[in-house]
């Protein structure tokens, strides 16, 4: 129960609400260790003997989203410390302006403070070193303590609730920034978990769709082979460790779709992911690749350190770009290409989640990817009666249609994907839709066909 309200006011709190007034308590809490430690660094006068002494707000009973973070991921003192300090800049920066005072004897800010400063924030913005004076002061031993929690294999970090930025080559580990991850400064904040946002920094898109598998024209073959995805997504963990394969089976599930465009690679991915309540994120290859040495790396990080712990699904359209075929090293950029090939093959291999190549030529994709897919699924073009089962598809509402059409011919005439469909009647559309009529005719339909053919250099 909220200090100084009843039940029934802590009841109808919002989740905003609940999470400022556990914060405002946890924040009052962090203020007190830090001058604690500042009081016992600089031998100050203080009742207190260590940080410790310091009781943490007793979170047990307590209903915001925060509470409930904190309590299902099992943190102790120095991790909820740790949290809050990465969470400051956010909700109360002037929390950390102790740590801005100069050292008098050199006229400069102390080092074992750490910090960064950022392009327009003015106040101090915190790194893993300050985190480690905060709960270790000069204690060595303590250090090494705190310098675990920070690792990536650690809880708060496989949790995906912090973030250690990669310190730059040559600098010490605990001069990287501490900052809170977008998805929990959400569920910290507003109560609503965040979706990483489409940037430089985390050049994917989450995709959506609102068709079905019905929509869906597959042969049987591939989709026996898109069954054994959605059972290994359900199932995965029951074979992992139920079963004890996990010993010698990694749990990630790599799988390469290939064939013409618009035979339903993406629809696929995206279609999986629905049917397991999983993200689909599409990697944007053009963001991802860069010509400078080292950065192809950096980009792929940033998506792979933020997926891992979600399990989302990574789709990478066109995969040849990014996973083709290594060459011969008669150059220094030839070296590096191959060394982003191999960088890769080992993010992949050691994702736990789902990750789907795509590529319309199968021959480009390097060898040492496809012998580690679990599945290889070709995409042909649809056969006649497929065709007519997507232009059936389109027309859920038989009076778009004029008298005249006949889908059955233009099924069995032109070989067409269901991308390519899909074109030729929203051109369809278009074309009644000018002419003011509420139906497509047949001869609209087969001008959308025309135009498709041409783009493939095809008459027919």
């Amino acid at each position: 129960m909220l200090p100084g309200g009843s039940m029934d006011a802590a009841l109808s709190m919002t989740g905003k609400q609940l999470n400022a007034a556990t914060l405002e308590k946890e924040v009052a809490w962090f203020k007190a260790v830090v001058q604690a430690r500042f009081d016992l660094y600089f031998e100050r006068e203080t009742d207190i003997s260590e940080i410790y002494a310091i009781n943490a707000p007793d979170l047990s009973s307590d209903r915001s989203e925060y509470a409930q973070i904190v309590r299902e991921s099992s943190m102790d003192f120095d991790e909820r410390l740790i949290v809050i300090l990465a969470l400051l800049p956010h909700v109360q920066p002037q929390a950390l302006d102790l740590f801005l005072m100069s050292n008098q004897d050199l006229a400069r800010g102390f080092t074992e403070f750490g910090g960064w400063r950022g392009k327009y924030h003015s106040g101090f913005l915190p790194t893993c070193e300050t985190a480690v004076f905060i709960l270790a002061g000069d204690n060595l031993a303590k250090r090494f303590e705190v310098l675990q929690l920070l690792q990536t294999d650690d809880n708060l970090s496989k949790h995906g609730i912090i973030k250690v930025a990669q310190a730059v080559n040559g600098e010490p580990f605990l001069s990287a920034a501490l900052t809170i991850t977008a998805e929990y400064l959400g569920r910290m904040t507003t109560g609503k978990s965040q979706k990483p946002d489409y940037t430089m920094h985390f050049p994917a898109k989450l995709i959506t769709t609102s068709l079905t598998w019905q929509d869906l024209v597959l042969s049987g073959d591939v989709m026996d082979e898109i069954e054994n995805i959605n059972a290994w997504l359900v199932h995965s963990t029951k074979i992992l460790h139920q079963w004890g394969l996990g010993r010698n089976i990694k749990p990630g599930y790599r799988a390469l779709f290939y064939g013409p465009p618009g035979t339903g690679k993406t629809l696929t991915a995206t279609l999986i992911g629905a049917a397991a309540d999983i993200d689909v994120y599409r990697i944007d290859l053009s963001m991802v690749v860069s010509k400078y040495i080292g950065e192809t790396e950096k980009n792929l990080a940033n998506v792979f350190d933020q997926a891992v712990n979600k399990h989302w699904i990574l789709f990478f359209d066109e995969a040849d770009a990014l996973f083709g075929k290594r060459t011969q090293t008669s150059s220094a950029n030839d070296r590096y290409a191959n060394q982003e090939i191999a960088y890769l093959l080992q993010r992949i291999e050691d994702y736990p989640g789902v990750v789907i190549l795509a590529t319309n030529l199968k021959v480009n994709i390097d060898e040492a990817f496809a012998r580690r897919f679990q599945t290889s699924v070709h995409f042909a073009l649809p056969d006649a009666e497929q065709r007519l089962r997507l232009w059936q598809g389109m027309f859920a509402d038989n009076r778009l249609l004029s008298e005249n059409v006949d889908l059955i011919e233009l099924a069995d005439k032109y070989a067409l994907s269901g991308g390519a469909i899909t074109n030729a009647v929203r051109y369809a559309a278009i074309q009644a839709i000018r002419m003011k009529r509420e139906t497509m005719t047949h001869e609209d339909l087969t001008n959308g066909v025309a135009k498709e053919l041409l783009k493939e250099g095809r008459t027919q």
